[in-house]
């Protein structure tokens, strides 16, 4: 898993067409949809924060964990800027520890992609499922084996945003279903450019494989959804909604 390190600090400025609020609105429409009321809920792969903030701000309790430290540090700036209490956690998703149980678990931006085997896949749901109150969901989303291989797959891609410009150079291995990105920015500081260049690598992964690794786990899988909707995904679906619940009552283990 990559770390974002100077990626990070520019995070923000790439993402400004991304629809945050929708998002945040669609969680809470999940919630409605499944009729759970969570209070606590904890978000993986949290990043700079832009989910954790909103679902503050309607009244949610959050966790954001995240595994680099410059995506932490950008997130708690802007809490501590909008007067926000949230606990963030620096630790891996693979294997993160909490004090207690949480009543609805995110995990969103394909962050699970980036899980590139089934084992660390089958890890995560474990440890949701160990922290997720009966009852509680679990909703997460994955870029679809056909857009990582024949959208983004073996393509090359040149933007430029906002002073910044940057190529993305991708290549897709069929035999291990991962996408790697090759990204080089060019970030204007005054008068020069910062150079920063970034590996990513995302796991292509079968819904049926998902599903079983999720009743491995212990969750029971509920949808597999086109992006905002309820609507069943489809084979050129770019972007997949899954939603989980635990039905198990146990206690957790520490």
């Amino acid at each position: 898993m990559e770390c974002y390190s100077g990626f990070a600090y520019i995070y923000d400025r790439l993402m400004q067409d991304v629809d945050y609020d929708r998002w945040v609105d669609y969680i809470q429409e999940v919630f409605n949809r499944f009729n759970v009321k969570p209070k606590l809920v904890l978000e993986l792969a949290c990043g700079t924060g832009n989910i954790c903030t909103r679902m503050a701000q309607r009244g949610y309790e959050m966790i954001g964990l995240d595994l680099s430290a410059d995506m932490l540090n950008v997130a708690l700036s802007k809490t501590d800027k909008l007067g926000l209490d949230i606990l963030y956690l620096m630790q891996d998703m693979t294997e993160f520890e909490l004090y207690g149980t949480v009543d609805a678990v995110l995990c969103l931006m394909d962050s699970l992609n980036y899980l590139l085997s089934e084992e660390e896949l089958l890890k995560t749901f474990k440890l949701v499922s160990n922290y997720l109150n009966p009852g509680g969901l679990f909703l997460f989303d994955l870029n679809s084996r056909y857009k990582l291989k024949k959208i983004l797959g073996n393509n090359t891609f040149a933007v430029e945003e906002d002073e910044i410009f940057y190529v993305w150079d991708n290549n897709y291995d069929e035999k291990t279903e991962i996408c790697e990105f090759y990204l080089t920015f060019f970030v204007r500081e005054g008068e020069k450019y910062r150079r920063i260049d970034e590996i990513h690598r995302e796991r292509a992964y079968k819904i049926s494989t998902v599903k079983n690794l999720l009743k491995q786990a212990g969750l029971a899988f509920l949808g597999c959804y086109e992006p905002f909707t309820f609507d069943k995904a489809q084979k050129n679906s770019e972007r997949l909604f899954i939603i989980a619940k635990q039905c198990v009552d146990k206690a957790v283990t520490m």
